[in-house]
C-alpha cells in the first residue's frame, strides 16, 4: 500500500462495508512514526495491514499511521527464542525468519498477513488457546510512545497498568513501537493433522473433549444443517511434527481480481460449496502438511473478502460460558439456517481457561463461533441483532476486532475493563469503533 504522507485517503477494513476519509501518514522509521504522532491535529489511529474486519481500525476524518514499513528485526535471540521486532513487522515476516531457526508463534490467528501490533492491540487467539491463551501472554514487553511525548518500555513489572490496558486495548493507549516476544520451540515446518467428521453438534463438544492431547483444535460447520444434523461438519486438530525438515516456501496464490456480482453467494451456492466441502475424499483422516496449509488456508486466496460483492460483509464472532454453550450454540446455529443468510467461513472452537494480561480481552472459558454474512443491509443486521441477543442471555460477548454492530450497552457490559482503557487511553488517540461503543447512550 503505497500512502504519501499527509495525503487524505479513503480507507476501509476487511470487511468493505464503508470507505472513509483519513489523513494518513506512512512513516518508514521508527523515528517518523514518533513525529508524526506528536503533529498537531486530529486524533489519530495506527493502522497495520487491514486485516481487522469492523471499524477498529477506523478513524473516519482523522489521522491514521500507517506501519506496515515499519518491519525490521531489533533483536533476535536464537538460543532462546525471543524476537524484538518493530510494530509493524507481519507474522509472515517473522515466520520466515524464525522457523528455519526452529521456533515458530505461540499464538497465531487465522492469517499470518497481521502485524504485531495489530497481534498485541487485538490480543488475537488461535486454534491453541485452551493451552497457550492469547498472544498477550506471550509478549515479554513493549515500547510505547505517548502524546506527551515520553516513551515507556511496559511489562507485568513495569508500567504494568499501561501494559495491561495496551493488551487487547485495541491500539488507543498510545503508538506501539516494538514488541518483545517469546517464541515456541519446533522440530520441523510441518503439522501432523487429523480431520474427523461431525454428525452434529454434540458430536463436537464429544471430539473436543477427546482431542485434549492435541494442542490445534477446530471445527467447520455447515451453517444451513437443520434439525437432527445441526452443528455437521468437519473436526480438525493438529500438532507439530517431529521431522520433515524447517523449509519455508511460499505456497501458491491465487487472487479474486474483482468483486464478484452480489447475489452469488446465495443459501443455494452455499449449500452446495458446504456438501462439497464436507465430502472431499481426500479431507478425511491423518496427514502431514506445512503450517502454511494447516493455519493459513485462506491466505492462500488474495482479496478473498471479494468474494461477497461490492457491498462488503459482516461477521459475528462471540465467546459464551462453556455451561451455555451447547444451548447457546445450537440457537445461533438455527438462526443462522433459518435465516438463509449463508456462511461458508464459519468456525467453532472452545477457549480455555487461561487468563490475558490485558484488561479487555476477548475469550473467555468456554465456545467461540465466527460466521461471514454478505452485506444484505436490514435483513443481515436484523439477524446480527438477534444473534447479539442469544449471545448476552447467555453470559457471552462479541468481537471487537470483528464487530461493525455491537450497542454501547453490549460493549460495557461484555468489557467491563472498558473503564480502564478510557483511564489509559492516549488523549491523542480514537477510532470509530470507541466513539460508538462508548460516547453514545447505553
Amino acid at each position: 500500500m503505497a500512502v504519501k504522507l499527509g495525503k487524505i485517503k479513503s480507507i476501509s477494513s476487511w470487511g468493505r462495508l464503508r470507505q472513509v476519509q483519513h489523513e494518513v501518514s506512512q512513516p518508514a522509521f521508527l523515528d517518523q512514526a514518533r513525529a508524526a504522532f506528536l503533529e498537531n491535529g486530529t486524533a489519530s489511529l495506527c493502522y497495520g495491514l487491514g486485516r481487522s474486519y469492523g471499524d477498529v481500525c477506523l478513524n473516519e476524518n482523522g489521522r491514521l499511521i500507517v506501519t506496515d514499513r515499519l518491519d525490521r528485526f531489533i533483536v533476535f535471540d536464537r538460543e532462546r527464542g525471543i524476537v524484538r521486532a518493530e510494530a509493524g513487522m507481519s507474522l509472515d515476516r517473522l515466520l520466515r525468519i524464525a522457523v528455519p531457526n526452529g521456533w515458530f508463534l505461540p499464538v497465531t490467528p487465522g492469517t499470518k498477513f497481521i502485524t504485531l501490533a495489530g497481534a498485541v492491540a487485538n490480543d488475537i487467539h488461535g486454534k491453541n488457546h485452551e493451552i497457550a491463551g492469547t498472544f498477550g501472554r506471550h509478549v515479554r514487553a513493549l515500547g510505547l510512545a505517548r502524546s506527551s511525548g515520553e516513551t515507556l518500555q511496559l511489562s507485568n513489572d513495569n508500567n504494568s497498568d499501561l501494559f495491561a490496558a495496551t493488551i487487547g486495548g485495541l491500539g488507543l493507549t498510545g503508538l506501539i513501537l516494538w514488541v518483545d516476544l517469546q517464541l515456541i520451540p519446533i522440530q520441523s515446518a510441518f503439522i501432523e493433522a487429523e480431520t474427523l467428521p461431525i454428525k452434529d453438534l454434540s458430536g463436537f463438544f464429544r471430539l473436543a473433549q477427546e482431542s485434549q492431547d492435541w494442542p490445534y483444535t477446530v471445527a467447520w460447520v455447515d451453517c444451513l444443517a437443520r434439525g437432527d444434523v445441526i452443528g455437521r461438519g468437519l473436526f480438525i486438530r493438529g500438532r507439530h511434527a517431529k521431522g520433515g525438515g524447517l523449509a519455508i516456501y511460499k505456497p501458491p496464490r491465487i487472487s479474486v481480481p474483482i468483486d464478484v456480482p452480489s447475489g452469488m453467494l446465495n443459501a443455494t451456492t452455499v449449500a452446495f460449496f458446504n456438501t462439497l466441502y464436507r465430502h472431499r475424499p481426500w479431507a478425511l483422516g491423518p496427514r502431514t502438511m506445512h503450517y502454511d496449509h494447516f493455519f493459513y488456508p485462506l491466505d492462500g486466496i488474495a482479496n478473498w473478502n471479494r468474494l461477497y460483492g461490492r457491498g462488503g460483509f459482516y461477521q459475528h464472532q462471540s465467546a459464551v460460558p462453556m455451561a451455555n454453550a451447547f444451548n447457546t450454540i445450537h440457537k445461533l446455529l438455527a438462526l443462522t439456517a433459518k435465516s438463509g443468510e449463508g456462511s461458508f467461513l464459519i468456525v467453532l472452537k472452545l477457549f480455555g481457561d487461561k487468563s490475558s494480561p490485558g484488561v479487555m480481552s476477548f475469550p473467555l472459558p468456554g465456545a467461540t463461533l465466527a460466521l461471514d454474512f454478505p452485506n444484505r443491509g436490514e435483513n443481515t443486521r436484523r439477524l446480527l441483532a438477534q444473534m447479539t441477543d442469544v449471545v448476552l442471555a447467555a453470559g457471552g460477548r462479541l468481537y471487537p476486532a470483528k464487530d461493525c454492530t455491537m450497542s454501547p450497552s453490549a460493549f460495557k457490559s461484555g468489557y467491563p475493563g472498558w473503564r480502564k482503557v478510557e483511564t489509559l487511553r492516549d488523549p491523542a488517540m480514537m477510532s470509530d469503533f470507541w466513539r460508538r461503543v462508548t460516547t453514545e447512550a447505553a
